[in-house]
């Protein structure tokens, strides 16, 4: 792993930027962009249109590793460029920041109220291409509906037995066990999550993982995950929540910070002037990054 980036990570202050919409979730993205289905035709046009999104955002003045710690790639995004160079050299040696790829390929159906990964095959040759890109670490995404412990406790041990995986290519994983805001177990749930992920952290070793967290229900609730040994980090997901709803949140939880996807790009729209895009990406920054420093 870049010295230079665990360090950043780890001291210095600033949120991760989520800009790993998939093939599911983007043309939700670009709708909200304000680019609508009948637009565009096929997959080829619509990852087009993502990326010149996705490039606005990263290009814009109020995108800089000031604010901005790190940024989740798609892994498309990933391979295509940013002005000519490489997107995760043009957010590390341009920008400041450090990059992470989204490496999980969706979600399995349904089961003990819980949804775990979808197999991952590919797996061990889509990290060594992010060692080879400059790529620090890595996200994946599980969802826990309801407090099942059976459920809970397989989306836990798939997310740190593939985070292993991943430690053994150079790569640091961020560990996401989302749990549904709409549950109605939401808090029964997060203590079941709470306590296996403990298990888990206090066998790592000398290892570090990072966790990516729905905003919980009590503040401060992650507090043990948040100062232990082996997390070097503790993100936050927005997870539906708007943006002034998730950074009050956030600001109550004392050492997490933001990893927002909606909440980031909210209100941005392709219809904007790039002042008026870059005015109100920088008024998102800034609030994120506020609620992200306490």
């Amino acid at each position: 792993m870049n010295e230079q980036q665990m360090q950043k990570i780890q001291n210095e202050t600033g949120f991760l930027a989520a800009l790993d919409q998939s093939g599911g979730s983007t043309p939700k993205a670009l709708a909200a962009y304000g680019i609508e289905a009948d637009s565009y035709d096929g997959d080829d046009a619509m990852f087009d249109l993502v990326h010149a999104m996705r490039t606005r955002i990263m290009t814009s003045p109020a995108f800089s590793g000031e604010r901005i710690m790190g940024a989740i790639l798609f892994e498309m995004t990933m391979d295509r460029q940013v002005e000519g160079t490489d997107t995760a050299d043009y957010l590390w040696n341009t920008k400041g920041v450090v990059p992470f790829l989204k490496v999980d390929k969706g979600l399995a159906d349904e089961a003990d109220g819980a949804q775990v990964m979808n197999p991952m095959p590919a797996l061990d040759d889509l990290c060594a291409r992010a060692v080879t890109k400059n790529v620090f670490g890595t996200k994946m995404r599980s969802v826990i509906k309801m407090a099942n412990e059976a459920g809970v406790n397989a989306v836990v041990d798939q997310q740190f037995e593939v985070g292993a995986q991943i430690l053994g290519h150079g790569l640091m994983p961020i560990i996401e066990p989302e749990i549904d805001i709409n549950s109605p177990e939401k808090a029964e749930a997060e203590s079941l999550m709470r306590a296996r992920i403990l298990e888990h952290a206090d066998g790592l070793g000398d290892q570090k993982v990072m966790l990516k967290l729905t905003l919980p229900e009590e503040a401060n609730f992650y507090a043990d995950l948040v100062n232990h040994d082996n997390i070097l980090k503790v993100v936050a997901l927005s997870g539906g929540y708007d943006r002034d709803e998730a950074n009050r949140r956030l600001s109550e939880n004392n050492g997490m910070i933001a990893s927002f996807s909606r909440a980031l790009s909210q209100g941005l729209s392709a219809h904007q002037s790039d002042d008026e895009f870059n005015a109100m990406l920088d008024g998102a920054i800034g609030s994120i990054y506020a609620a992200s420093s306490t």
